[in-house]
């Protein structure tokens, strides 16, 4: 029975889970983004539209500071208009329409941008307007007339041009009344006319400031002494009444525009009450002023004929957005389960196919190239290594039995007649039972070191050995078999060969190969051991000039219980056990076997093993 797989583990779940949690993130990250952005730019956007606001109060606001009222105000509006692609309206404080540069009948916005009261502003940007929050250009009475004005440039450009003169050129501005003012050109300060050579073009040096530009003219003055009048009753009210305290003092750099350049101050207080007379002098001013400004209107802005859009977070707007997010969500899930479930279904064919009996051979489907593909072709080719370990398993033991039975069935049988009388134990009877015996021996002695192999036990002690000597003392113990089946033994040692081995099991390494060799090698041929150096390499040879192995079967030649015939026994073709252990006992001594023959030529055996130092007292 498949065990069920809980519901979190599975990996469909899992699938789903990854897909929608990144779906989430990628619908955060991408909101979080386009807000940031769009606030970003809204913020950017609506500094620009600040500036361009504060521009067109600014011009209306000057409008309204040289006008008595808003007749005529229509076409300025509309000029405004056109040019910032803004939608301007000006009402009354009770939005009765003044001028409107949107057609007909078109509704205000809901709330107006500002109002527009050039005694009461805080918006004006040019210097001295915050100084009182009157707009500089409502000069009102101080503006002077024509000639006024004629004389007083005329007098400018005289001192315009002395100061040119004594190289300090200057350039001659004017301040909203229309009194003009020098500035110099390299930027220092205008007050060097005041105590330069040029005042003597108006009279004595000495006089400083009592120059024609420094004097209040006939217009300023009726203005100041107007001004005089309505700041004292505000002063005896907070029982300031200085009476002729009051004083006049023009700024002849026009750094103050405000008052037609002229600033009234108290002549001998510079106390604490020094503020309380300048709002009285400022309430006295707007009253003055109230006459020849246009009165206080509202200004409403809007893009084109319309009012400015805002980001409206409605409801509306919150629908569609958790719409969107919810559908991009169910996209997700949905695409994610269908790649899931394509995953998912060849893994579960793979699962089904491992949980079936070994007997079935089982096999998973291959039905694409990728990932999975790979992994059910994995499958299926360790599906076959085991049915062929499988098959080579059972072969084993069928070979370790047959291999078993045959010298034990001569044991008792031999024995048997023995004990019933009717064959004496004589010496050649005992003698064939031990040679049966050393059989049984032989093949649990190999049996035993393949166990071993296999488990890891099997144990070698190193030490430098003369690859010449190993190969005498191997020829030397199977000289008597190769004589007796007429085979030739030769060595070719290279006596500066050595190698990090343990003897006994290289002797029973090469004296496995020798042994073969000498069995497959007719009478009349040769069997060559041979050593030398590869590199840092020793290696080993044992090269015959019998019949060979077949091409195909030279891949087996190392594994358990192989024979190239079949109908060979092991009285003619060994047990199968001798080089399975030849290979282990290389691979102990970090080597490697390799066999390579060319039918009817004979067969060459290789073993490459590292090589070793040559003992410091050996010469």
């Amino acid at each position: 029975m498949t065990p069920r797989i809980p519901w979190r583990k599975r990996l469909l779940v899992r699938l789903l889970f990854a897909s929608v949690l990144i779906a989430v993130c990628s619908v955060a990250a991408t909101a979080w983004l386009a807000v940031t952005t769009t606030t970003s730019a809204l913020e950017e956007e609506q500094g620009q539209d600040l500036a361009a606001d504060n521009k067109i109060l600014a011009e209306l606001s000057g409008y309204a500071a040289d006008h008595p009222d808003w007749t005529g105000v229509g076409r300025t509006v509309r000029t405004l208009a056109a040019r910032t692609g803004r939608r301007i309206a000006l009402t009354t404080a009770d939005r009765t329409l003044i001028a409107d540069s949107a057609p007909h009948d078109t509704p205000l916005p809901p709330r107006p941008a500002a109002a527009v009261d050039p005694l009461h502003t805080d918006t004006y940007t040019e210097f001295g307007a915050q100084l009182s929050g009157i707009d500089p250009r409502a000069v009102g009475p101080y503006r002077l007339t024509t000639t006024e004005r004629d004389g007083l440039d005329a007098v400018a450009r005289k001192v315009q041009s002395c100061f040119d003169h004594v190289g300090a050129p200057t350039t001659v501005r004017h301040t909203p009344t229309g009194r003009p003012y020098l500035v110099v050109d390299d930027g220092t300060d205008s007050f060097l006319y005041r105590t330069s050579d040029c005042g003597a073009v108006f009279g004595d040096p000495a006089a400083g400031m009592n120059n024609v530009l420094a004097h209040p003219t006939r217009t300023e003055e009726k203005a100041l002494a107007a001004l005089t009048d309505l700041v004292r009753p505000c002063l005896q009210a907070k029982d300031m009444d200085l009476g002729s305290e009051l004083a006049l003092t023009y700024d002849t750099t026009g750094r103050n525009p405000v008052s037609g350049g002229f600033l009234v101050t108290r002549k001998d207080v510079r106390s604490r009450s020094d503020q309380t007379a300048k709002n009285c002098v400022t309430a006295a001013r707007r009253t003055q002023l109230e006459p020849y400004v246009a009165p206080a209107a509202e200004l409403f802005l809007g893009i084109g004929d319309q009012t400015a859009p805002r980001f409206d977070m409605s409801p509306a707007n919150k629908a569609r957005i958790v719409g969107a997010a919810g559908l991009v969500l169910a996209v997700t899930v949905a695409v994610t389960a269908v790649v899931a479930t394509r995953l998912v279904r060849p893994l579960r064919a793979l699962t089904l196919a491992a949980q079936q009996p070994p007997e079935l051979h089982a096999r998973a489907p291959v039905r694409t190239r990728d990932e999975t593909g790979l992994l059910a072709e994995a499958f299926n080719d360790l599906t076959e290594r085991r049915e062929r370990l499988e098959e080579q398993r059972r072969a084993m033991v069928s070979d370790i039995a047959h291999e078993l039975r045959s010298p034990l069935t001569n044991i008792r049988g031999w024995l048997e007649v023995t004990r019933d009388g009717v064959v004496d134990p004589d010496p050649a009877l005992l003698g064939s039972l031990h040679e049966e015996a050393l059989v049984l021996q032989r093949i649990i002695d190999d049996l035993q070191d393949l166990a071993a192999a296999d488990a890891g036990t099997l144990r070698v002690h190193r030490e430098p050995v003369r690859a010449a000597d190993l190969i005498d003392q191997v020829a030397a113990a199977h000289r008597v078999a190769a004589d007796a089946a007429g085979v030739a033994l030769l060595t070719d040692a290279d006596g500066t060969a050595w190698l990090d081995a343990d003897p006994v099991r290289m002797r029973q390494a090469l004296g496995n190969l020798v042994s073969n060799a000498i069995r497959h090698t007719p009478a009349g041929g040769t069997v060559a051991l041979t050593a030398r150096h590869d590199g840092d390499d020793t290696v080993l040879t044992v090269t015959d000039t019998g019949q060979g192995i077949a091409r195909e079967d030279l891949p087996h030649v190392f594994e358990r219980f192989w024979r190239a015939e079949k109908s060979r026994s092991r009285r003619t073709g060994g047990s199968g056990l001798g080089l399975p252990i030849v290979r282990h006992l290389v691979a102990a001594h970090d080597g490697t076997a390799e066999a390579a023959s060319e039918p009817g030529k004979g067969a060459r055996f290789t073993l490459r093993l590292p090589g070793a130092a040559a003992p410091a007292d050996v010469s």
